[in-house]
């Protein structure tokens, strides 16, 4: 069901050091920072070769990237990406299968303009995993 791994995305709780040292310190080509107001979120990503990485910093006051950074005031890595062909298949196989859906199961549109949802971390032996469709 699952594809290629599309991003791991890390926390970050100064978004101008994470980009200078993905950019400076390790060589990447980074993105400008885009705000996804409906997740509460800026990103920036940092494509490689093989995959990418998602810089996440909070915006605005209900972030719930802020909860994760009180939590963890270093940051670190936020949840792991995977490809899907069809979002609501793999949905209705996960939910089938006693994976719990987060946001009432229904898709929204994530940072690179396509369906996106999130599964429970308690189900996937602690880490929070988003799916996006492709």
């Amino acid at each position: 069901m699952i594809g290629r791994l599309n991003h791991v995305a890390i926390a970050v709780p100064d978004l101008d050091a994470g980009i200078a040292l993905y950019r400076d310190t390790l060589g990447a080509k980074v993105n400008e920072p885009q705000d996804e107001p409906d997740h509460g979120v800026t990103v920036v990503f940092i494509e490689l070769p093989n995959t990418k990485i998602e810089l996440l910093h909070p915006l605005g006051d209900n972030s719930p990237i802020t909860g994760f950074l009180e939590k963890n005031p270093s940051g670190g890595i936020h949840h792991i990406c995977y490809e899907v062909d069809d979002i609501l298949a793999a949905r209705d196989k996960l939910q089938a299968s006693g994976a719990r859906v987060l946001g009432g199961g229904e898709p929204k549109i994530g940072a690179h303009g396509k369906p996106v949802l999130f599964l429970h971390p308690k189900d996937f032996t602690g880490t929070l995993i988003e799916l996006e469709q492709v």
